[in-house]
């Protein structure tokens, strides 16, 4: 596997797609990953979660702000679970 990419992307385009619910961050899914891997990935989600907040969405407009709403939510999750992975790991995030 090369150093920091996944499937032939790199980890900021993981952490997005991640994001968009395209992969959906798992224990077996993290299984493939090393620690530098792990702490890349954490980075990058946690950067994408920044990004995501900031977005400017009108309170009127209901679906931008569902579509806003899901990808906090599918990113708070996954860091979550690649915490927990990265804690069985041993690896300091």
């Amino acid at each position: 596997m090369a150093e920091g990419s996944f499937k032939g992307k790199n980890m900021k385009a993981v952490a997005v797609d991640v994001a968009e619910g395209l992969f959906t961050v798992n224990p077996l899914f993290l299984k493939k990953f090393d620690k530098d891997m792990l702490k890349d990935l954490n980075e990058h989600m946690s950067k994408v979660m920044v990004l995501v907040r900031n977005d400017k969405v009108e309170f009127s407009d209901a679906v931008a702000l569902r579509k806003r709403n899901l990808k906090l939510q599918r990113l708070n999750n996954a860091i979550v679970v690649l915490k927990n992975i990265a804690r069985e790991k041993k690896v300091m995030l």
